[in-house]
């Protein structure tokens, strides 16, 4: 690992998000120098990020904390193209109600990880639709189009990997890398903004618009990436069979993204403790080495730690006092994820189990049952055809349904 002499880049080499680095000696003297400014860009394809954008979150997160201001640039006028980074098709095309609708969604989950202000250090939100919806097409072509070769541009991987997979790529979406080097241009003139982060996936676009301030405004500037992050088993982070890890509550309540958390592999324990906490690395190898308090009770620390920081403290300590009752006590609990359904008639147990968010689709939930991994009131359900009903409450107004020993939801009664 580089010897670093700025806290900033110390702390982000140590914690495991440094990938690459456009220049990091230059970079190193100038955060030295005094607070520098950089921005991380977020399109707003939908009305809240996920996990998947916690990395990214969590860098302008320490940038603030070691004392430089970061700028979070939201997509209002790239989400209009589409990144064709990591992507096998274009991305559907939003109204400008769509994305106003997005931005406010994103503006609540920055709210809790970053300081927002007027001050030298205080974070600030800019959309990039500010300038962007007003370039005239002829004028920018001619002025920064000259500064892009199409050779180079075929280059990178974000179009590369694309055309490799026999993919269409529209000439909108080969637009962004031009777009997104802009944004940069534009900050750097307007906030004194000399530097991007973002995933490895980005590094092309970023070096793309180091090299345009370099040309138009004669401006140094600098390019930082992490790397993209994979769970131990190689999974992509942010997925699960049940759809995304939402970082808003009304879109996955704070007890599933707790879940989320206590169930990381054991090999990525100490890694998203550094990454995606504020625990300081003294107490992280504590809490991991040996003669520490053991692997699960690390994974509960991290749970609580990611919750309480995406959620707030209380809704964390909800979750965890409910993860309690369920697995270590063995009762219900009202706050496990619920759902209401009219079971006068009955109900397949099959699709219940779908209603309740524990299976995908008809065919994953009749494969968990038959596999044995499905569970109504702590009892293995033999038979997917299984009529669920009234009865099934047992008189306590809800039913437990149990995908496996990690996944549960509750089912009551919708009166008709």
């Amino acid at each position: 690992m580089t010897d670093f002499r700025s806290s900033l880049l110390q702390s982000l080499a140590e914690r495991g998000f440094l990938h690459q680095c456009t220049d990091s000696d230059g970079l190193d003297k100038l955060a030295l120098a005094g607070p520098v400014t950089g921005y991380i860009g977020f399109d707003a394809t939908a009305d809240s990020p996920h996990v998947g954008s916690l990395m990214q979150i969590m860098m302008l997160r320490r940038m603030q904390q070691e004392g430089h201001r970061p700028i979070v640039l939201m997509g209002g006028g790239t989400t209009k193209v589409g990144d064709p980074s990591g992507k096998d098709e274009s991305r559907k095309l939003l109204t400008d109600e769509d994305i106003g609708r997005n931005l406010a969604g994103f503006r609540r989950v920055f709210d809790r990880y970053l300081r927002f202000g007027d001050g030298p250090t205080d974070a600030i939100m800019v959309n990039n639709a500010d300038w962007l919806d007003r370039l005239q097409y002829i004028p920018f072509l001619r002025d920064f189009g000259r500064h892009f070769s199409v050779n180079r541009m075929l280059s990178f991987d974000s179009v590369k990997l694309r055309l490799e997979r026999e993919q269409p790529l529209s000439f909108l979406e080969f637009n962004y890398m031009i777009l997104q080097a802009y944004d940069f241009l534009e900050l750097a003139r307007t906030r004194n903004c000399r530097l991007q982060l973002g995933g490895s996936d980005q590094w092309g676009n970023i070096v793309n618009g180091i090299e345009l301030a370099r040309r138009v405004a004669d401006i140094e500037a600098f390019g930082f990436t992490s790397p993209l992050i994979t769970t131990a088993s190689g999974a992509k982070m942010g997925k699960t069979v049940s759809g995304a890890v939402w970082l808003n509550d009304d879109k996955l309540s704070p007890y599933d993204f707790w879940q989320y958390w206590r169930n990381t592999e054991d090999a990525d324990v100490e890694r998203f403790l550094k990454l995606f906490t504020d625990l300081d690395l003294a107490e992280i190898a504590k809490l991991t080495g040996p003669g520490g308090p053991g692997i699960n009770e690390a994974k509960k620390t991290l749970a609580n730690e990611v919750t309480a920081l995406a959620h707030g403290p209380a809704a964390a300590a909800e979750a965890a006092l409910t993860a309690r009752r369920v697995f270590e006590e063995g009762t219900l609990d009202d706050n496990l994820p619920s759902v209401e359904v009219d079971l006068t008639e009955g109900v397949p147990a099959f699709r219940l189990f779908v209603q309740a968010g524990l299976a995908a689709s008809n065919g994953e939930a009749r494969r968990l049952i038959a596999g044995g991994g499905a569970y109504l009131n702590n009892v293995a359900i033999e038979n997917g055809d299984r009529l669920v009903t009234l009865a099934d409450l047992a008189g306590t107004g809800v039913i437990k349904l149990s995908k496996g020993k990690k996944h549960h939801a509750l089912v009551r009664s919708a009166a008709r």
